[in-house]
């Protein structure tokens, strides 16, 4: 690769998105740039007052098909390719009246926000770009004389890299050009890919690709010796990766990882049916509560185990109005997340600096599709979003004793928690509030001992006759394989029981809980989360 800078002196612009086009069209030409454009780009710099020349006109060829026919020419494609060193293709160029393209700028047809509206599968198609990633893969492997921009972030750095090498580009920046280049023909190639085998309903294609677009650089990972980044999928579903900051120093991975946990977790609880709150710590639910009022349902969260919630995430599905917020400033808190914050709200943060407020315009539909996936090494595992529900009616009652409406109640809502809970999951839950949360244990006896002994101890710090667990609805994420854990919630003063079933001994656990006093139902869906 050559080691002194390349001059450019002809640039093809070619762009879908025109957010910065004629400032940058106009700093080229003062800069003794020739632009070659096409179609409404060429439109745009031209009714600039900018001279600009038609690709057509370089190729002699007219666009054609609706513009799927323009670049595709040995006049484009030669003038990006040629090495400017090799005898053979400067012999090649000079032969076929061929010129030089220093620079190319492009960005592609809006395919991925074409999906995301929603749009049919005709117009999906036509905006699949074929021209422009053509184009892009012919500068980015050349990038030893070509430079290459496919994102408007960096049209100042362009600029800014020509005037500090006369009018050229350093071998450095084209590299890094490059590769930006690449990742974005291949994130592009994912989307469509993507797209084509959700529209297939295919589960496993052969061959499968995800993307992001670089969000910003952590400090670092899980813990300080971690290399991390932040990357967007560029999905409209609300969350962390869509919300607005307000205050506070950068998210960490750690905090990331807990935000979205929270947020998901939160969000199923629909609004309508009132004003909910989740607090995390470590990706689990340390206490889930609805209520009256966002701050009763926090209190109650609160109150589900006050020790973790210190450091912890709060996650709220409603507007967080001031009472909410003077509550929340009275512990620790590491961030707050909630689709809108009244000024009020915002008045209160504005004392804890280092309190992260999120807000994200609204909630992740928990029912709605979509794809997870978790490396492994030598691959990866895939599986659809665990978007499963269940309600009241889909129920199984297996015991003699029925649960009675408020029992019920309180079993839906333990459900929607234990989903959200590390396996093995156990969760106890009293009028509409958390109670004792047992979390990722190898046993499920383990976990409802866990929750239990949390429960006490709260109890206790709460100075409360009794723990809340006396009277609670509990739930299991899967089924119980032996009675030991069921009898465990049934000491601890459970009254009745929702799990999947299925166990080879769930006739046995059905007699045991019989001969408790238990009412229990089966879902016939598991929710493991590892």
């Amino acid at each position: 690769m050559p080691s002194k800078p390349t001059p450019v002196r002809r640039a093809l612009l070619s762009v879908s998105d025109k957010t910065g086009l004629i400032d940058l069209a106009r700093a080229l030409v003062e800069r003794k740039v020739e632009l070659l454009s096409t179609g409404g780009t060429a439109a745009a710099i031209r009714a600039a007052g900018l001279p600009v020349r038609d690709v057509s006109e370089v190729t002699e060829f007219p666009e054609m098909m609706d513009g799927r026919v323009k670049t595709l020419h040995p006049m484009v494609h030669g003038g990006l390719l040629a090495l400017r060193d090799n005898p053979e293709h400067l012999a090649a160029m000079d032969a076929h009246g061929i010129g030089a393209i220093d620079l190319l700028v492009v960005n592609l047809y809006p395919f991925e926000e074409t999906v995301a509206k929603g749009a049919d599968y005709d117009t999906c198609v036509e905006n699949i770009d074929i021209g422009g990633p053509a184009m892009i893969r012919a500068a980015a492997k050349n990038h030893a004389f070509v430079t290459v921009v496919v994102d408007v972030a960096d049209y100042d750095r362009l600029l800014g890299d020509m005037d500090q090498h006369e009018g050229g580009t350093c071998a450095k920046f084209r590299r890094k050009l490059a590769q930006t280049a690449y990742a974005r023909t291949a994130a592009y190639d994912a989307a469509v890919s993507n797209w084509l085998a959700g529209a297939l309903d295919l589960a496993a294609p052969r061959r499968r690709a995800f993307a992001g677009t670089l969000a910003e650089t952590l400090r670092y990972g899980e813990n300080p010796h971690q290399a991390a980044a932040f990357y967007k999928d560029g999905s409209n579903r609300p969350g962390v990766a869509t919300a607005l900051q307000h205050q506070g120093k950068a998210l960490s991975y750690n905090n990331i990882n807990d935000t979205d946990a929270a947020f998901e977790l939160v969000a199923e609880f629909d609004p309508a049916d009132g004003p909910a709150v989740a607090i995390i710590k470590h990706a689990n639910p340390c206490g889930v509560a609805r209520g009256a009022t966002l701050l009763d349902a926090y209190r109650a969260a609160f109150d589900c185990d006050r020790t973790s919630a210190f450091g912890g995430i709060v996650a709220l599905n409603g507007e967080l109005d001031a009472a909410t917020a003077e509550e929340i400033v009275g512990i620790f808190t590491e961030v707050v997340i909630a689709p809108s914050a009244s000024d009020a709200a915002r008045e209160v943060f504005a004392a804890k600096k280092n309190l992260r407020l999120l807000t994200t315009g609204g909630l992740p539909d928990p029912g709605a599709p979509g794809l997870t996936f978790r490396q492994v090494a030598g691959g990866f595992l895939t599986q659809t979003r665990d978007n499963g529900h269940v309600a009241a009616a889909d129920l199984q009652v297996v015991t003699k004793k029925a649960p009675t409406p408020a029992q019920m109640a309180d079993l839906m809502f333990a459900w929607r928690v234990a989903k959200h809970v590390k396996s093995n999951a156990i969760v106890y839950v009293k009028d509409g509030a958390t109670v004792g949360v047992g979390a990722g244990q190898m046993s499920r006896l383990d976990s409802a001992l866990i929750a239990a002994k949390k429960a006490e101890r709260m109890a206790e710090a709460l100075g409360l006759p009794q723990p809340l667990t006396i009277g609670s609805a509990v739930a299991s994420d899967a089924f119980f394989p032996f009675a030991d854990g069921l009898l465990e919630a049934a000491a601890a003063g459970a009254t009745c029981v929702i799990q999947p079933g299925g166990s080879m001994r769930d006739d046995e656990v059905i007699a045991a809980a019989d001969e408790a006093g238990l009412a229990m139902v089966f879902t016939g869906m598991r929710h493991f989360r590892h």
